[in-house]
């Protein structure tokens, strides 16, 4: 891959994998609510889950997401479903006090996640679309994958930190509870964009 389109994969990366969505919406409220140490499973299968997606989408699963209009629906409303239960599930989530009142997503958990995603399916689809030539699929498809290990860690450890961080500002119920809301009404508001393409 030339270094022009290296660098171009890499902005795409950053874009794609440290803007607000519904992975680091539940990667600043999973550090929030269970701490840095608890929510790294969680944070490691946002990071590399997504990229092992791609890596098997650029060598062609992808060709079903693209040839089924069938498959492609019942993704976006079986994708759609799921982000409004857990949007449901963190805003109406109180303070953990025990071990068994909650607890982050698994590794397994946030890396199956990425293939009930919509967004996830057209951007692994997009990135293989544009950043491919086809002339060495599989060192391609790992240099893809490996550019969005890198920006997703980066990412993931981020969004868990700024989750964190804010650990101490919601000590009082109040403020817990407005920030689940809150944070549950930013993942519901992620579905609208699966019915905007």
């Amino acid at each position: 891959m030339e270094w022009e389109r290296l660098l171009a994969l890499a902005a795409f990366a950053f874009a794609s994998t440290w803007t607000p969505g519904p992975n680091n919406i539940m990667l600043a409220n999973s550090g929030a609510t269970f701490g840095y140490r608890a929510s790294q499973p969680h944070a490691f299968g946002v990071a590399l889950g997504f990229p092992i997606m791609l890596f098997l989408i650029a060598l062609g699963l992808g060709e079903l997401f693209k040839a089924s209009p069938v498959f492609r629906e019942t993704l976006k409303w079986a994708g759609a479903a799921l982000l409004l239960y857990l949007a449901w599930r963190i805003a109406t989530a109180g303070r953990t006090k025990t071990a068994g009142g909650g607890r982050p997503f698994t590794f397994v958990e946030a890396a199956g996640f990425q293939w009930i995603n919509p967004k996830a399916w057209s951007m692994a689809i997009g990135t293989a679309s544009a950043f491919m030539v086809g002339l060495a699929p599989v060192k391609e498809a790992a240099i893809c994958a490996g550019v969005f290990v890198l920006s997703g860690i980066g990412s993931s450890q981020t969004w868990t930190i700024f989750g964190v961080s804010i650990r101490r500002f919601l000590s009082t119920d109040a403020r817990l509870r407005t920030f689940n809301v809150t944070m549950g009404l930013l993942v519901a508001g992620c579905v609208v964009f699966l019915f905007l393409e």
